[in-house]
């Protein structure tokens, strides 16, 4: 009978020497990898092998230092007094909002550098980017956090280290980002402007977001606002311009510039890129989703090993 579920999923993968895999970094590499595959498909858009594997590893590492430094800001007071574990994203501690603003980021800086038609290359990312940010709230899911308010509808879960069962907002919001998709679709295949794709993903993405994120407990506040729901004002209210200028704005969809046959790529230059973007790709792996000192007092029982080591600082329980 369907009923309330007690979540008791382990949140790492397996253990390679003292190193342990997380199904919520496996996300994140999943997510490259289909961005990576997503724009190599697009033919369309002009860019050379070597500009694909640039474009894979900007956005890539956009969204890990994005997520982190957004995270760090939440918490910047607990940061203030330990700056030396701002860098330490293998302890976890990573924000959506920021995930989006350090790709968009990466992204741009590859526009910038290659001279390629933003609007183009964003409305090629937006899907891919819903689907890493679905990947994202299934691996949040597996890790047991973000929970939302005590419920007792029947899908309500009892996650980890929190009393009652509650409203499983990040399965709500993982969903919310796979519906996006379809149309996306739709709006693609109707051949509208450069730009209008990426800007409906995000009006879509933070618009509905609004709601979801009503049903869960959120311990920062920003603005006076639950720190998430501010960031999801902000990127409504930028999605929403950039859809009205998209339709106040005259021309057809535009094509990628400075096209460059396959050949211009050369041998050396493309090795040592699809060795960066794996190593990108693997690091990801190494990234659990609970904040700050969390990990280690959260499932420390399950993994004895799982501790700070002594090249950190000890932070008071």
């Amino acid at each position: 009978m369907f009923g309330p579920y007690v979540h008791h999923i382990d949140p790492i993968i397996g253990t390679v020497g003292s190193v342990h895999l997380w199904w919520y970094g496996l996300s994140y590499s999943l997510g490259f990898l289909n961005a990576y595959l997503a724009i190599r498909r697009r033919s369309d858009l002009g860019l050379t092998r070597t500009q694909v594997l640039d474009l894979a590893i900007l956005l890539s590492v956009g969204v890990l230092v994005g997520g982190r430094l957004v995270m760090v800001f939440h918490s910047r007071a607990f940061f203030a007094e330990h700056p030396g574990l701002i860098p330490a994203i293998w302890l976890g501690g990573m924000a959506t909002h920021g995930l989006l603003l350090g790709g968009f980021a990466g992204v741009l800086v590859f526009c910038l550098v290659y001279r390629q038609p933003y609007r183009v290359i964003f409305d090629a990312l937006a899907i891919p980017t819903a689907v890493i940010l679905a990947c994202g709230r299934l691996g949040n899911f597996i890790d047991g956090e973000i929970v939302g308010f005590i419920t007792t509808v029947p899908w309500a879960v009892q996650f980890p280290d929190t009393q009652g069962f509650r409203h499983p907002v990040v399965l709500y919001d993982g969903l919310k980002n796979l519906l996006i998709i379809p149309v996306l679709l739709m709006v693609r295949r109707r051949g509208v402007p450069a730009g209008r794709e990426a800007a409906l993903f995000l009006f879509l993405y933070a618009f509905l977001r609004l709601f979801i994120d009503l049903y869960r407990e959120y311990p920062q506040t920003l603005i006076g606002l639950p720190a998430g729901q501010a960031f999801n004002l902000f990127f409504t209210v930028i999605g929403a311009a950039l859809l009205v200028r998209s339709y106040l704005r005259k021309g057809d969809r535009t094509s990628a510039a400075g096209k460059r046959p396959p050949h211009a790529d050369g041998a050396r230059a493309l090795v040592w890129r699809a060795l960066v973007f794996a190593a990108v790709v693997l690091f990801a792996l190494i990234i659990p989703s609970d904040g700050l000192r969390d990990v280690p007092k959260v499932y420390g029982d399950r993994h004895p090993g799982l501790t700070y080591t002594s090249i950190y600082i000890q932070i008071p329980r």
